[in-house]
């Protein structure tokens, strides 16, 4: 019984990793290009009512992913104009968008706060599925779960592998040098910034149509920020990133875990561990401002002007 209960949790962490995988890769790809957005949170919600509102209309994942993306991609879009072409203050205009994404999608989903989704299929790979412990464990996921392991995979082969991602990375080292190289700064910031949207938005619609399934007010709940603070944990690494996704989709499931063992701890305190266990890593990493230098993108949240 404790076999399978741990083999529950492990799925159970996987499942919720995969909200922090990927909206953290969109992010990095984000700040890999220089460009900080602090709106994920808003972004997610935005996406999250319009995933599910899609999956109630049509009952089907791809569309609501799709959707989902859509709206995140728009609204990262309309963020990257501010902070690019306008040079708005990329920190205060993240911390808008989050806040106008928290009282927008409130607003749209009032209608589908009692909306229920159609019945969902359930996912398992054949013959592996079978196996004991590692079958449940891992191989009845739902697709998405595997898409950002590959994901993670396909980031960091275009990062380090591939001419396009060596150019994204010089821009977040220093866009002075890749203007001077002839290369458009800033539409390739502004294509890295609405990429990154996209997969919050992918996060956001993955998280009321799967992980939950239902839409509440603010449903998100810090994700955003959680996933923002694992591009310094992974030290802007896709690799380390999906790691520190399932290592706080670990401590979040935790709590559950430990609720049905019958463990008597504070619910409140259970509550906080995935954020307490944020805070904590960020002071560790903080002590070492050399290495958090070393592997940070140089110019990361500072404005480009063409000509200057």
């Amino acid at each position: 019984m404790e076999g399978e209960g741990f083999a529950l949790l492990l799925a159970a962490t996987l499942n919720a990793g995969t909200v922090l995988a990927i909206a953290g890769l969109g992010l990095l790809v984000n700040e890999r290009a220089g460009v900080v957005n602090l709106g994920a949170e808003g972004l997610m919600l935005i996406a999250a009512i319009a995933g599910f509102a899609t999956a109630v209309q049509t009952g089907s994942d791809l569309l609501a992913f799709g959707a989902g993306a859509l709206a995140g991609g728009l609204m990262a879009a309309i963020f990257g104009w501010l902070v690019i072409w306008l040079n708005t203050n990329q920190v205060a205009t993240g911390l808008a968008l989050s806040l106008f994404g928290s009282g927008f999608s409130a607003f749209v989903g009032i209608g589908y706060v009692s909306e229920k989704l159609p019945s969902r299929p359930h996912f398992s790979i054949p013959v592996l599925a079978d196996l004991p412990f590692i079958g449940p464990a891992l191989f009845r996921q739902h697709p998405m779960v595997y898409a950002a392991m590959a994901l993670t995979v396909g980031l960091g082969w275009f990062l380090y592998r591939s001419r396009a991602g060596l150019v994204l990375r010089a821009i977040g080292e220093s866009p002075e040098s890749a203007h001077a190289l002839g290369y458009p700064v800033r539409k390739i910031r502004l294509a890295a910034v609405v990429v990154g949207g996209a997969l919050c938005g992918v996060s956001g619609a993955y998280i009321s149509v799967v992980y939950t399934p239902l839409w509440i007010e603010g449903m998100v709940a810090g994700k955003g920020w959680i996933a923002l603070a694992l591009t310094t944990f992974a030290t802007w690494r896709p690799a380390r990133l999906l790691l520190g996704a399932y290592l706080f989709g670990g401590v979040t499931m935790l709590q559950f875990h430990l609720q049905s063992q019958g463990v008597q701890i504070p619910s409140q305190f259970l509550t906080m561990l995935p954020y307490l266990a944020t805070v904590v890593v960020l002071v560790l990493i903080s002590r070492n401002a050399a290495f958090i230098k070393v592997n940070m993108p140089a110019s990361l949240g500072k404005p480009f002007f063409p000509g200057s």
